[in-house]
């Protein structure tokens, strides 16, 4: 052989869908005490529910890293052949975001905790559901990083949203941060 000439090409696989079926056999026994015996289910996210772990975090991502509204990912399944409502999705969301709460609960006593924070608000336009218009709301970025300060401790951060009017919820974020005894660097508060 003379010489290989290689070439590459890019090529997609699409996202796919399957559904995963789990068999529990029943097993009989005439000599043990219970007649009949069957493995226990394996745990999920959202007992008796259809999605798996993976299909929460897909529509989690899609929602909060890709920024895909739920009726937009609904369209998206349904051209993949999966009528599956915005509210189910919004539905999964939420299941999530409850069972992740004690990861945000940590993660803002670890960063509450610290002696210096940083704090910047955002003012941003909020659907107000019924009145067919925006509201003003407000994120609130909420940062520590003691990196340069000598001590080991990550960086990290937690975003916090509030509507309503500017002194609503500016108050209730200086009520908040008042009770820690940090350091703050505060833009916009």
């Amino acid at each position: 052989m003379c010489s290989v000439k290689r070439r590459q090409r890019l090529d997609v696989i699409p996202a796919q869908f399957r559904v995963v079926v789990t068999h529990r056999p029943k097993y009989a026994c005439r000599a043990c005490e219970q007649a009949v015996v069957q493995a226990p289910a394996p745990e999920r996210l959202i007992k008796g529910g259809l999605p798996t772990e993976a299909m929460v975090a897909y529509v989690l991502v899609a929602k909060y890293a890709w920024h895909l509204p739920h009726y937009r990912q609904a369209q998206m399944l349904l051209a993949q052949g999966l009528d599956i409502k915005r509210a189910i999705l919004a539905f999964w969301v939420g299941y999530a975001a409850a069972e992740l709460m004690p990861v945000y609960l940590r993660l803002r006593e670890l960063i509450l905790g610290s002696a210096k924070i940083a704090v910047d608000e955002t003012v941003v336009p909020v659907l107000d559901p019924g009145r067919g218009r925006t509201k003003k709301g407000y994120f609130w970025a909420i940062a520590r990083d003691d990196r340069s300060w000598g001590r080991d401790r990550p960086a990290s951060h937690r975003v916090q949203l509030r509507s309503g009017t500017r002194r609503g919820p500016r108050a209730q974020a200086a009520r908040s941060l008042s009770r820690h005894r940090a350091m703050r660097r505060i833009r916009g508060l």
